[in-house]
């Protein structure tokens, strides 16, 4: 006969129904959270302010600004090169803040994920 050592459902004592209403609150909070960020845009630029760009939640660019002074048809490729690196900032910023905000609903979770 083998000893059991997980009396009372294992988990610090945490019962089977506690953990799947806890579980079932996490998912709610998880689709709450992701529908909230969806909602949220980031703007970020670069050569200064001479573009700008806007993302969703979704990671979707959703505007993009060029100031006209940026618009050299000598330097095409600096004018590309900003607004490629104002799209990526913005982008990083959407997903930092869905990072922060995973780690603020995951965080009393410590090593079960």
């Amino acid at each position: 006969m083998g000893r059991n050592n997980f009396r009372g459902g294992g988990f610090g004592g945490m019962n089977q129904a506690a953990m799947m209403k806890q579980a079932q609150k996490m998912q709610r909070d998880l689709m709450q959270m992701q529908e909230d960020l969806e909602q949220q845009t980031y703007t970020a630029s670069a050569g200064g302010g001479a573009v700008s760009a806007t993302v969703s939640g979704k990671r979707e660019l959703t505007e993009l600004t060029i100031d006209p002074e940026a618009v050299d048809p000598e330097d095409v490729e600096m004018l590309q090169d900003m607004v490629v690196a104002a799209v990526n900032e913005a982008l990083r910023k959407a997903e930092e803040a869905s990072a922060q905000s995973m780690s603020r609903l995951t965080g009393g979770l410590g090593g079960l994920l």
